[in-house]
């Protein structure tokens, strides 16, 4: 596997200082993210792109992947139409903006039930959510399809999508090639087995994100550097080797240390060194 980490888990500002920590760190690329605010937002041009790319390509960091975190506000299952809409155009603009960089995946998440880390949100009736975010996809899966770049749908904390068999159907019933799984390993920790997810999703595995969990915890506060939790490494290498997946791995890291944060991307390379197998 590629060994790839998140701009979510840099604090340095500076988007070429992340390219330049990152090589130094060891890692062999970064997965961008299209948000709010930050280098790459909705309004971000082709020609702003193309100058991030080029960043990249002279520190020598590949770019592969384009996630998004304003899914949390617009989502495809929402009761707004509005909203509804409104994650459709970020989906197209992650597709636009991750074919103008080359990168051949976006990840999207689809939708809540109910966001399981929210007090008072949304609810929304579950076959309601389903249906929505499959009439979503199918509605989008052409335009992947034109730019080549991949829709990964993520599997998080939404009360949604529940199981492996549930996720697999789901991307079957879409029908196409150029929608699949984005699977995080550390999301599932908290309802399964992330061995037994990668055995059901096989070849609909897109992407990856490489995280860890202690289960005891039961909130977001059991995320943990890697290493540090539940997830059972040996017997996830086991099955991503089982299913033949050798694409990109992503640590997708939330950087804690004020006063070092640099500190977490060394700590985050040498763990997936370990996972890896590469020393």
């Amino acid at each position: 596997m590629k060994k790839g980490i998140s701009i979510w888990s840099f604090a340095e500002p500076d988007i070429k200082k992340c390219f330049e920590l990152a090589k130094d760190a060891g890692f062999d690329g970064v997965e961008l993210a299209l948000d709010a605010g930050g280098a790459i937002t909705m309004e971000t041009t082709k020609e702003k792109v193309m100058a991030i790319k080029k960043m990249a390509q002279e520190v020598g960091i590949e770019l592969y992947s384009v996630a998004s975190g304003l899914y949390w506000t617009y989502n495809y299952t929402s009761g707004d139409e509005a909203k509804r809409n409104r994650a459709k155009e970020i989906t197209r603009k992650q597709l636009e903006v991750a074919s103008w960089l080359g990168c051949d995946t976006i990840l999207v998440v689809p939708g809540a039930v109910n966001v399981a880390f929210e007090q008072g949100g949304e609810v929304v009736e579950y076959d309601v959510a389903y249906e929505r975010a499959l009439s979503a996809l199918r509605e989008l899966a052409p335009y992947a399809e034109q730019l080549k770049v991949s829709i990964g749908v993520e599997n998080v904390w939404n009360k949604f999508l529940l199981s492996p068999v549930e996720m697999a159907e789901f991307i079957d019933k879409v029908g196409s090639d150029y929608v699949g799984s984005y699977f995080d390993v550390g999301n599932v920790l908290y309802i399964g087995y992330p061995e037994h997810w990668i055995k059901v999703l096989g070849n609909r595995i897109k992407k990856v994100h490489f995280k860890d969990y202690r289960r005891e915890a039961g909130s977001l506060c059991g995320f943990v550097d890697l290493l540090s939790g539940d997830v059972d490494y040996p017997a996830v290498m086991t099955a991503f080797g089982k299913i033949g997946y050798d694409g990109w791995a992503t640590a997708e890291m939330i950087p804690p240390y004020a006063n070092y944060p640099e500190t977490i991307i060394y700590n985050t390379s040498n763990a997936m060194d370990k996972i890896l197998g590469r020393k």
